[in-house]
């Protein structure tokens, strides 16, 4: 089994931030003990290097292997080239066990808000899901900014530009998994065979109604797929349990 767990919108920053739910978050996460912790983006709530400093110490005390993509708060005021500097690439591929694929895309652009993947970033995910459908490897792939609109988040004014191209791409690869942030909303689509996964926020105050901070976990075997949202310091809500895909 393959344990994920998705954490997004930590919006680091002195006025947005609750550490001390974070630190709960990691306790919880770390006692979990997944085999990685993907994260959607907005690691910063405006991109300052000082803030990048923090979320670089702040996020060294997760035990398991982190991979995270930039959000649009972490692109601005220049952030998206302290991203690379202090957290790593901004698009990435990873394979576990030579059957397991996560692709990391950055939908962010310096300064604005909106999201957008681009046609060569496009291709190259392209590429590397051609290689998952002939090769029956399961896929994941994760950005900041939702592909398809979310339930109870208002006006729609941000989603990818180019939405659906991607959507396009994701669906007739027919991948396994897309994690998004963005909306500080827990939800779940399942479009075709793809299951569209966005998480709420870890530790930002930015929260609608009576929402509270959270993050997902995913538990993946040979059959299927366990989606479950966490409260910080609270329950477990069990989002839904999928059939794998059978290529």
């Amino acid at each position: 089994m393959t344990i994920i767990a998705h954490i997004s919108d930590l919006h680091v920053s002195h006025t947005e931030f609750d550490e001390d739910v974070f630190f709960q978050a990691v306790d919880e996460i770390n006692n979990l003990q997944p085999d990685m912790i993907v994260l959607t983006g907005d690691l910063t709530d405006q991109g300052y290097y000082r803030d990048y400093l923090l979320v670089k110490d702040y996020l060294s005390r997760f035990e398991s292997p982190l991979f995270a993509v930039p959000g649009n708060h972490d692109s601005r005021n220049l952030g998206h080239q302290t991203f690379e500097e202090l957290i790593g690439e901004r698009s990435w591929k990873l394979t576990k066990d030579d059957d397991f694929v996560v692709i990391g895309l950055d939908s962010s652009t310096p300064d604005v808000d909106s999201g957008n993947i681009g046609r060569p970033q496009q291709l190259w995910m392209d590429h590397i899901l051609d290689d998952c459908v002939v090769n029956e490897r399961f896929s994941v792939v994760a950005l900041h900014h939702h592909v398809i609109p979310i339930p109870e988040t208002g006006r729609e004014r941000n989603v990818l530009s180019d939405a659906g191209d991607i959507l396009k791409t994701l669906v007739n690869h027919e991948v396994d998994m897309v994690l998004a942030g963005h909306k500080h909303v827990p939800n779940i689509w399942k479009m075709n065979n793809t299951l569209f996964v966005n998480a709420g926020s870890l530790c930002s105050k930015k929260l609608r109604g009576k929402d509270t901070n959270s993050y997902n976990t995913y538990f993946i075997d040979d059959e299927s797929i366990k989606v479950v949202l966490n409260r910080v310091a609270g329950d477990k809500i069990l989002l839904g349990e999928y059939p794998r895909n059978i290529l």
